[in-house]
């Protein structure tokens, strides 16, 4: 098959050619890598279902094997008890003892005196109080030691006598094969790799080449292990692990010994392997043959392409007269037709179509009904010529009243707004006329008309706006001569229509939003301030004061959102305080105090996991800090402290001050405004005490009296 040059370098012969390959391979590639997902996923689980059996059958292995030698230290112990006591008894003899399991015996008096029995044992330990009190209650004792080349030395001691004094002990050192391969050799499946670890992750047995690397890395795989498996990597080689702890303190003293079984994972997944060689070569015939059925189909649609991508070039330049010629009758003969048809509606509206475009993007990306319809009468007549203009928009819960909006003929950016009723008969009209609505008559008895008839007006076009099937608001052109008005322009009109009623359902939905973002914030203030019958509606005076500061100081309206949500959440933190110390009327103790001061931090990290909420978690956080740094949880002082923060301490402490206590009355305003202009420089910040005094006296005709004597009990409880 011949391939022209002109083919290699269009981009829509190279789109096909891909979807082509895309849409043949994607589903074998898809179903290859789920099976091969889902075949290494089971394989994974075999082999740890393998493992942990491993794990299980080796560890009841070994522990029988420590009860055996419990079993051979008891019969050691009572011969050494019968001979010690004068009895009949033969002395020992090498055959009392079996060396596949012990390296050698000895006898430990209460002095450190020690006496070989048999064999030889490397290292002689050193028994704690502890142990020697589980040795005292007949028990045995399973010990570990590491010899300076590393070599583990497992020890088995036990009393000879629980009941003589002076007491000895009978110390036996166990041959570490005898435990480990009564597990490995019946138990462990090939190439397995086998580790037994003490109670502090030393490693006793391990089956690859030991080194303290590897040790130091299964020990730490294991203490960062959820479960009982683990993957890791030795001289290049990936495994799968999964571990058993094998419990001995009820019957050793030792705490647990760790059994880990492991694969290798190329041994696991050893099936997959053949599979995918196999996939490969299904993968590469399929995309032969998908190149050859894509680039002939390419071919046969190559010329009617080139055609139609010229035929946009010379729209894209505004050449809408030049038709498209295609003689392949097949769709695209069809598609040429359409296309030129199109070419004759852009030449027609393409001015109108970039005015509402304009519009478009000027209502939509307004967020308020107020800016939608002011950015709507600003242009609409550019769009759609008329003589007069309204957009009536009705009120959400009351859709028989509303407020009518027009463009006066003298000036395109002065508004006429007045309030209208609308009957039911006039709602039902427009009800049955959804789409638009033609009104041609002398005089016009419609309520929502009245704005806007003139003199020589004699006809309508209405366009209802519905949001979720009730009537929203209204769209009126008003003629003085009949317009021609096409069908496309009658579309083209309605849906502008609906570009509004999409726009103004954005602004409803944001404006409820913000309403249940407050709602929530105010539920969840009272829900914090319920926790003591005595705070109830604390967080709300306290951001009403806050924002009352925040107004004096000129804050924008961004920063009041954010005092107004630090003034509702300050106090989230008593949530985990308990009620007894937030109820205790008399004096709190040091301990109390530092459990209630810990609130800031407790609110911060409630507050910590929404981003949106981050100014208000430093306000929760810092609310508490004094001006001069003598305040908690941080000590922070001066301009270290949020803005936000040094106003609702204000707020808090003058809120605290006036409101009624269990353990105390509340101030006069006058007097809790004094206590904090007393502390002015020094708690609080001047310039916002200035602020808050000036608030005090505008809002609230407060003036300060002259007494200097604060209660300090005001000072310090108040903070509660």
């Amino acid at each position: 098959m011949k391939i022209e040059k002109t083919f290699l370098r269009s981009k829509v012969a190279q789109r096909i050619a891909f979807l082509f390959i895309l849409c043949a391979l994607l589903p074998i590639v898809t179903l290859a890598m789920l099976s091969i997902n889902q075949v290494t996923k089971h394989l994974r689980e075999q082999s740890l279902t393998r493992l942990r059996q491993t794990n299980k059958t080796t560890s009841m292995a070994i522990y029988e094997r420590l009860l055996f030698l419990e079993a051979d230290m008891i019969r050691m112990a009572f011969r050494l008890n019968e001979i010690t006591q004068g009895s009949t008894a033969l002395p020992f003899s090498n055959n009392d003892y079996q060396k596949d399991r012990f390296k050698g015996f000895v006898v430990l008096s209460d002095s450190g005196e020690s006496v070989p029995l048999f064999g030889n044992l490397s290292s002689i330990p050193h028994y704690t109080q502890e142990e020697k009190n589980f040795m005292l209650r007949g028990e045995t004792l399973l010990t570990t030691h590491f010899l300076d080349d590393q070599t583990p030395q497992i020890l088995l001691s036990r009393a000879v006598n629980p009941n003589s004094d002076p007491q000895n002990f009978l110390l036996a050192e166990v041959e570490p094969f005898y435990l480990w391969y009564m597990g490995y050799e019946t138990a462990l499946p090939a190439l397995t790799e086998f580790f037994i670890l003490d109670h502090e992750n030393n490693v006793l047995f391990s089956t690859p080449p030991f080194s303290p690397r590897l040790a130091e890395q299964i020990s730490g795989q294991i203490l960062s292990s959820s479960s009982d498996q683990f993957d890791w990597s030795h001289n290049g080689k990936n495994y799968l692990a999964s571990f058993r702890d094998m419990f001995l303190q009820p019957k050793f003293l030792t705490s647990h010994w760790t059994v880990i079984a492991s694969e290798s994972k190329a041994y696991i997944h050893t099936p997959v392997a053949s599979f995918k060689n196999t996939f490969f070569l299904i993968i590469l015939l399929s995309l032969w043959v998908v190149i050859f059925l894509s680039f002939s189909q390419i071919r046969r649609s190559l010329i009617p392409l080139e055609k139609l991508k010229a035929g946009v070039r010379r729209i894209a330049k505004r050449d809408f007269s030049t038709k498209v010629v295609i003689t392949s009758q097949d769709e695209f003969a069809d598609l040429a037709k359409t296309f030129n048809t199109m070419a004759y509606q852009l030449g027609r509206q393409f001015k109108t179509l970039t005015t509402i475009a304009e519009i478009d993007r000027a209502i939509l990306s307004a967020f308020n009904a107020k800016e939608i319809v002011t950015s709507l009468l600003t242009r609409i007549t550019d769009a759609f010529p008329c003589d007069t203009v309204g957009v009536t928009l009705l009120e959400k819960n009351n859709p028989n009243k509303g407020i009518i909006y027009t463009e006066k003929d003298d000036s395109v950016t002065q508004k006429n707004k007045g309030s209208l009723i609308l009957s039911d008969q006039e709602i039902r009209e427009l009800s049955d006329h959804q789409e638009n609505m033609v009104l041609n008559q002398e005089k016009f008895s419609q309520s929502y008309l009245t704005p806007l008839v003139q003199n020589g007006i004699k006809s309508f076009h209405i366009f209802p706006i519905f949001l979720r099937n009730t009537l929203a608001g209204i769209i009126s052109f008003g003629y003085k001569t009949k317009p021609d008005l096409t069908k496309e322009d009658l579309s083209q009109a309605r849906q502008l229509s609906d570009q509004v009623g999409v726009a103004l359902s954005n602004a409803r939905l944001i404006e409820e939003l913000s309403d249940f973002n407050w709602s929530t914030l105010i539920a969840l203030a009272r829900a914090i301030d319920a926790k003591s019958p005595w705070t109830a509606g604390h967080s709300e005076k306290v951001t009403e004061y806050g924002l009352e500061i925040g107004k004096e100081m000129g804050f924008s309206k961004e920063d009041m959102d954010i005092l107004q949500r630090g003034g509702l959440l300050h106090d989230i933190g008593k949530l985990g305080i308990p009620n007894k110390i937030l109820d205790k009327p008399g004096k709190l103790t040091e301990e109390e105090k530092q459990i209630i001061q810990k609130h800031p931090s407790l609110g911060a990290r409630i507050l910590e996991p929404i981003s949106a909420y981050t100014d208000t978690m430093h306000i929760v956080l810092q609310h508490h800090e004094n001006y001069d740094g003598t305040g908690y949880p941080d000590g922070l002082a001066g301009e270290e402290i949020s803005i936000y923060s040094r106003i609702l301490a204000i707020a808090d402490r003058f809120e605290a001050m006036t409101a009624g206590r269990p353990y105390r009355k509340g101030l006069p305003p006058g007097e809790a405004a004094k206590f904090i202009q007393k502390y002015s420089g020094t708690q609080f910040d001047p310039a916002l005490v200035d602020a808050f005094l000036r608030s005090l006296t505008k809002k609230r005709k407060i003036h300060l009296s002259t007494k200097d004597n604060i209660s300090l009990e005001y000072s310090t409880r108040s903070q509660k």
